[in-house]
């Protein structure tokens, strides 16, 4: 699997499981972030075999605070007919 930024990817392992979009890749790792837990100036390093592609891709250009980070993660969700997790 090609990893890319703004990939919406899901961490299968480890406390923090769950949804986020990837913010930036570095080598073997991958810095997530959803608006919440993890906002976008201070994202979560992640090895790249702990974590799931979701199969859809955000513009992260566009996206410039942490609300419209969680509004982009819920639309995406919505668009695909997914239900949105409730933890988030």
């Amino acid at each position: 699997m090609e990893w890319t930024k703004g990939a919406v990817v899901r961490s299968i392992r480890g406390h923090d499981e769950g949804l986020f979009a990837v913010v930036r890749l570095e080598d073997a790792f991958a810095y997530l972030a959803n608006g919440k837990q993890r906002p976008l100036d201070k994202p979560k390093k992640k090895n790249l075999k702990h974590l799931q592609a979701a199969g859809m891709t955000l513009d992260l250009d566009r996206i410039q605070t942490d609300r419209q980070l969680r509004k982009a993660l819920r639309t995406a969700f919505e668009e695909e007919d997914l239900s949105w997790p409730k933890k988030m």
